[in-house]
């Protein structure tokens, strides 16, 4: 008989491998379910872009596994902003989930950025201090921005209405019925975005409130049509935790109970890696895998929130100046 200890642990079971010895041992061997789930997928060839899910405990934690995963099994597809000599983007659809998202460690030291650029894009994103750079769209003169997040969500407008503050609406929304789906806030404006130079790459914003242990928590759903998955999402993501945060304040507010973060689901339709920069990412962020643990990897939003803080004043001094 196979003595227990000669039993694989679980997680490090191979179905086929443990399948075979079996049979030279002549002991018999009941698949169990994980195994022919496990089974299933290897002999399962997805047909198209590859579908990648990843999840963490942090922000940090699910961006890092999200460009593992992205590295490792991502498909080579070329891309609209390719040089001749580029190489072929690592590409794919990735659905990353955030347990908690404000769960510390929450910044990613390698990502391509630091303190002061992350409170710079939240005030972009959260606050509009760049808002002022969206061009007229009926002026083909006007060279400045094609749109900000924040103007999408807090002042969309169309040809005849508007403008509508989107994310107003969502709290209003969930105030009156928590568990409603029609919370949601999008970015494309059809009549200008199809053909447009730089359309938005995030498209909407979806939220909802459940009960738990007797406490609303604000789940958010976030869909990218592209997010270049090293050198944009971390950035992406930590604003768009900011803005959960926001609402779930907003909705506290309004309904007298304190609304607390649940998690953030992030999918993005291309999430990728240019070509253009493999040599960077595998130095800085691969390289840094091998040679530092997780801590070293990472810092906490505390050390780093009185900095932040006080950074405000020079960027919004520099959000002003901006003219084209």
């Amino acid at each position: 008989m196979l003595k227990e200890s000669s039993v694989p642990a679980r997680e490090n079971q191979d179905p086929c491998r443990f399948h075979c010895l079996s049979r030279i041992l002549g002991v018999p061997w009941v698949c169990p379910p994980h195994a022919i789930e496990t089974l299933y997928r290897r002999n399962t060839i997805m047909n198209g872009i590859p579908v990648l899910h990843v999840e963490g405990d942090c922000i940090a934690r699910a961006w890092e596994n999200s460009l593992i995963e992205l590295h490792k099994s991502g498909a080579r597809i070329k891309t609209q902003y390719d040089k001749p000599e580029d190489p072929a983007s690592i590409d794919a659809t990735m659905l990353l989930t955030v347990h908690d998202p404000l769960k510390e460690p929450v910044i990613h030291k390698d990502f391509p950025g630091g303190p002061e650029d992350l409170q710079e894009y939240t005030m972009e994103v959260c606050e509009g201090i760049k808002d002022h750079l969206v061009r007229r769209a009926d002026d083909p003169e006007d060279t400045r921005w094609e749109y900000t997040y924040h103007q999408r969500l807090f002042k969309y407008n169309s040809t005849a209405l508007g403008p509508f503050d989107q994310i107003e609406t969502i709290c209003r929304k969930l105030a009156e019925t928590p568990y409603t789906r029609r919370a949601q806030s999008i970015t494309w404006k059809v009549w200008e975005d199809n053909d447009c130079y730089d359309p938005p790459c995030l498209q909407s914003i979806w939220c909802r409130i459940t009960e738990e242990n007797a406490t609303p928590v604000l789940s958010m759903n976030v869909r990218f049509r592209s997010n270049d998955a090293y050198k944009a999402a971390f950035m992406n993501i930590f604003a768009l935790v900011q803005l959960q945060k926001l609402i779930a304040e907003n909705v506290s507010g309004k309904i007298g109970r304190r609304v607390v973060v649940g998690r953030y689901c992030h999918l993005a339709d291309s999430y990728h890696i240019y070509g253009s920069y493999f040599r960077e990412f595998e130095g800085r962020f691969l390289g840094a895998m091998s040679k530092r643990t997780f801590e070293q990897r990472t810092m906490l939003l505390e050390d780093v929130r009185e900095m932040m803080e006080a950074a405000r004043p020079g960027i919004l001094e520099k959000a002003r100046a901006m003219t084209r």
